[in-house]
């Protein structure tokens, strides 16, 4: 009969049986399946084309019995398959097995089987029907999984759901030095109690609930006290850790970042001492670098030299607490410690061998200070840790250090006092440094002092001076002046600046300074041939400096006593102008043509300037420290000093000079000299402050006469 025609919209007519036969095998090709049923009862082992493909074996060669199914499967595997076979025919249940197919072409293939066991009449197992996938190509690939896992070269541990072991590769075995036979199956917060709590148990559980990859660094206690880098991922359902053991890095790391701090402490003490060279100033300076980053509290001592008992020349001169509301209790300590001490004490100890002392608890009473203010102080104090650092220059004990710390703190680590060691070096370098340059200055200052003689007091001419040391410690300078009346009875007045701000500065000023006043004694000449001369002088005596300088006199030849006047003649060897100051008050700045420096060659023409001085007039020679300032021009320095001088002319002349130097030369880099000198009008009786009563016989010559008879040959007047 034939089929009626189909309808669109008629259900699909069912499919013959043999139709879906082949449809199902169609499919299991597809899929990769092959189907197997075995008859109990009748032995017989039926396979499809795919199982004979993947056993190697064809309808020729495959006898269907169970004996040729088993002679392809790998020896390793065959008790396994056999047992769930039998556990699958007795229970009339399902059958599942993995197994390696050893085929007769040398190739390995991997199935996994699965099954059913089918009753007969009777209620046992008849016949046992499944099919088998082959999964060579996916165990392939976890195969190389797993030897990546196993020759990665961190650790790696899989925990499941239930934060149960379920893999762990060889370097994870070698870092937690636990084999993965006792790891396996095991929960990891019961294998290592060390992680509940931790920030281990808190990234995994993170990572469990979010399903977002965690980074972190974490530290495992006892017994692994070990630093470890780990990187948590969600897989397969748990948390996949990737770790390794980062200790030896961390170790590196901290010892480099303490490495940098102590030298950054260093470099700050080294830069805070560059320029300090008082040593109370440079104690002061440095404490703020070691409290609190070192300690809670520090007191800074210096320690005077000579031979009597220490506690006679120690002194406490700074302290500094880190909590601001003890700092009254420290500053209580430190001045009632020194008389105190006991020779018990860290300090006693330090300066008795000359080296670091440290210990740790707090003090017993009596132990560091006797009973009374000093003890009370310390006890509240409480230090639980506490060094002594002797601070030594060029093998001299300079001062002390004393640090302490609370128990919160704990003890000094090593690191910390290493760069304890360095950092009182270079304070021990700075104070011995300090102690030399105040040596150097003291006896620099001596001999400039020493030098500035007391000034002349010629008739109805009143004279003035100011020294002024430079406010910047390190400034040794050259700065001079000198007054004094020759034979021909005028006054020479000197202001000169030697190159140069150290010993060697000051010690070629005094040469110089001697030998100009020698030799204006000696010759009889206008300023200009005395500097001439002078030039001569150093060359052959080596002074081997060179100095700026003014050489000025103050003459009244008859003519010009005639009227009441006076003159100044000077010669400029590369100085600052002198500042004039005339009765009315104007202030002038005496610019004129400039010589060479004194020292710098045997023979330079110097010339002579002039100028009238009225009854009233005052001239003041001053050095560049009056003037100067950082960053300024020179031509403005000088502007602001006349223009001030002007506003200060009314002033009596003492008065005037204390004016200059407060309001010009406070903070001067420099050394400041100053000299003036004022004409008192000679019609009127002389003035109390203008000097004597009569002028010495043996410095003129002849009365009144205040000028020599002749003019000397070298050196040329301008006005």
């Amino acid at each position: 009969m034939q089929e009626p025609a189909r309808v669109d919209g008629d259900p699909p007519a069912p499919l013959a049986a043999a139709e879906r036969l082949a449809l199902l095998d169609l499919a299991a090709r597809a899929a990769g399946l092959g189907t197997f049923r075995w008859d109990l009862r009748a032995r017989a082992l039926h396979w499809d084309d795919a199982m004979l493909e993947t056993f190697g074996y064809d309808s020729r060669t495959f006898d269907s019995t169970v004996e040729a199914f088993e002679a392809r499967v790998h020896p390793d595997d065959l008790p396994r398959v056999r047992a769930a076979l039998r556990q699958a025919v007795t229970a009339c249940g399902p059958y599942q097995t993995e197994m390696r197919v050893l085929r007769p072409d040398g190739t390995t293939r991997w199935l996994v089987a699965r099954g059913q066991a089918v009753a007969g009449a009777d209620g046992a197992a008849a016949q046992l029907v499944g099919v088998a996938t082959d999964v060579t190509a996916l165990r392939a690939g976890e195969e190389r999984v797993h030897q990546i896992l196993e020759d990665m070269t961190v650790g790696y541990y899989w925990l499941d759901a239930q934060w149960r072991f379920g893999y762990v590769n060889a370097e994870a075995e070698r870092i937690i030095g636990v084999g993965r036979r006792l790891l396996l199956g095991r929960v990891i917060w019961e294998v290592f109690p060390g992680v509940a709590g931790t920030v281990f148990e808190q990234e995994y559980r993170e990572v469990a609930r979010t399903g977002a990859p965690a980074v972190f660094d974490a530290w495992y206690p006892a017994p692994l006290e070990s630093w470890f880098e780990v990187r948590a991922v969600p897989e397969r359902g748990g948390v996949a850790a990737y770790f390794t053991d980062v200790t030896d890095r961390r170790r590196a790391l901290e010892a480099a970042q303490q490495a940098r701090t102590r030298s950054e402490l260093v470099a700050a003490v080294a830069s805070e001492l560059v320029e300090v060279l008082d040593p109370v100033a440079a104690l002061e300076a440095v404490l703020p670098h070691l409290v609190p980053s070192v300690a809670d509290f520090a007191i800074a001592s210096v320690l005077d030299e000579g031979h009597g008992p220490w506690q006679q020349r120690l002194h406490d001169v700074a302290a500094l607490h880190a909590d601001p509301a003890m700092q009254p209790v420290l500053d209580r300590y430190r001045e009632t410690r020194v008389p105190a001490l006991t020779s018990t004490s860290l300090v006693a100890q330090a300066l008795a061998g000359g080296r670091r002392v440290l210990a740790t608890g707090v003090p017993r009473a009596g132990e560091v200070v006797a009973a009374g203010p000093a003890q009370d102080a310390l006890a509240r104090l409480a230090p639980h840790a506490r060094v002594v650092v002797p601070l030594r220059g060029r093998g001299h004990v300079r001062g002390l250090l004393t640090l302490g710390r609370s128990e919160r703190r704990g003890e000094f680590t090593g690191a910390e006092l290493r760069s304890l060691r360095e950092v009182m070096a270079q304070i021990g370098l700075a104070l011995d440094n300090a102690h030399l340059h105040a040596a150097r200055r003291d006896l620099a200052e001596e001999l400039q002092r020493s030098l500035l003689t007391a000034l002349p007091e010629p008739d109805h001419l009143e004279l003035a001076a100011r020294y002024l040391p430079a406010a910047t410690a390190t400034q040794i300078g050259g700065d001079w002046y000198d007054a004094f009346l020759v034979r021909d009875g005028s006054t020479c007045l000197v202001i000169g600046d030697v190159t140069g701000h150290d010993l060697r500065a000051a010690v070629a000023m005094a040469q110089i300074r001697n030998v100009l006043r020698g030799g204006a004694h000696a010759i009889v000449q206008p300023p200009a041939g005395i500097l001439s001369a002078l030039d001569w002088a150093m060359r052959d005596l080596a002074v081997g400096a060179l100095s700026t300088a003014v050489l000025a006199k103050v003459e009244q030849p008859p003519d010009l006593a005639a009227q009441g006047l006076r003159r100044l003649r000077w010669s400029n060897a590369g100085h600052l102008p002198p500042l004039l100051l005339h009765p009315d008050g104007r202030a002038e700045l005496l610019r004129r043509p400039g010589n060479l420096l004194l020292g710098l060659r045997s023979h330079v023409e110097r010339h002579d300037h002039v100028v009238t001085l009225a009854p009233g007039a005052t001239v003041v020679l001053y050095t560049d420290g009056l003037v100067e300032r950082r960053g300024e021009r020179l031509s403005a320095g000088l502007e602001r000093l006349r223009g001030h001088a002007e506003t200060l002319a009314p002033l009596p002349l003492e008065e005037l000079c204390d004016r200059l130097v407060h309001d010009l030369a406070q903070g001067s880099e420099d050394d400041v000299a100053l000299l003036a000198v004022r004409a008192h009008p000679e019609d009127r009786p002389r003035p109390q402050e203008a000097g004597p009563q009569r002028l010495p016989e043996d410095l003129t010559d002849g009365p009144g006469t205040g000028a020599s008879s002749e003019e000397p040959p070298t050196g040329r007047a301008e006005v």
